[in-house]
């Protein structure tokens, strides 16, 4: 399989993966990315099974209407069973990190309500250490020039994603050259940075499930339990 037929494996390996777990109350959670369209499109073969879906952009919600996939505001909805969405790179304790669609921070807010996180993935994300895929910082534009020395700081090479603006009014930073060893301390620390929205790092919210597919096939596989948990 090429890279566009393991996307589309696994798109179409998440609608049946969570197609028990839906009612016709069911709220779905939506991702953005080339991915999760791919899942879009297989999800609208089942929209009778569920209520509706929140998205995490407007690309994606447009494309769920366009389907007839009716799309809920988050603050409207008592809660979604799961999320759906790609990612950029992922550990193997499912520690994401997304954003390459600029979409991370309303994606880091479904993905925090959602009962249930599975990801969808091709074998060019999996990674043993993340900052491979340049992390995403979501900025107040004014504050772009002070997040950018701060992440120097960290380590880090912030490059502006010019013409980039968010659906949420924000730019973006580029940030190259980190070895996350540790991704949820990180995570931690950038979000400290005044003037930070979101940061592209899924780790104090990783992913449950990860359908990978890699080597012609796609792999189930679940986030570790934690020592103690």
């Amino acid at each position: 399989m090429n890279q566009d037929q393991l996307k589309q494996a696994v798109a179409r390996a998440a609608v049946d993966y969570i197609k028990p777990k839906l009612d016709t109350r069911s709220i779905v959670g939506v991702g953005t990315g080339s991915t999760a369209n791919y899942f879009i499109d297989y999800l609208a073969d089942i929209k009778g099974h569920f209520d509706g879906a929140v998205a995490s952009s407007e690309a994606s919600a447009e494309r769920l209407k366009a389907h007839g996939i009716p799309v809920y505001d988050l603050n409207a909805v008592d809660e979604v069973v799961v999320y759906v969405d790609g990612a950029d790179e992922t550990d193997p304790r499912l520690n994401l990190i997304k954003g390459g669609g600029a979409a991370l921070t309303r994606e880091k807010i479904v993905a925090a309500v959602a009962q249930e996180f599975v990801c969808i993935a091709d074998g060019s994300k999996w990674v043993e250490t993340l900052g491979q895929f340049p992390l995403p910082v979501e900025v107040i534009p004014m504050a772009r020039a002070h997040v950018a020395r701060q992440l120097v700081k960290l380590g880090g090479d912030p490059v502006h994603r010019a013409g980039v603006i968010t659906d949420n009014g924000g730019e973006i930073l580029d940030v190259h050259g980190l070895h996350i060893t540790e991704p949820a301390a990180m995570e931690a620390a950038i979000n400290q940075i005044v003037g930070v929205i979101a940061n592209g790092l899924f780790a104090n919210r990783p992913a449950d499930v990860l359908l990978l597919g890699r080597d012609g096939e796609v792999e189930t596989l679940h986030a570790p339990v934690e020592p103690g948990i």
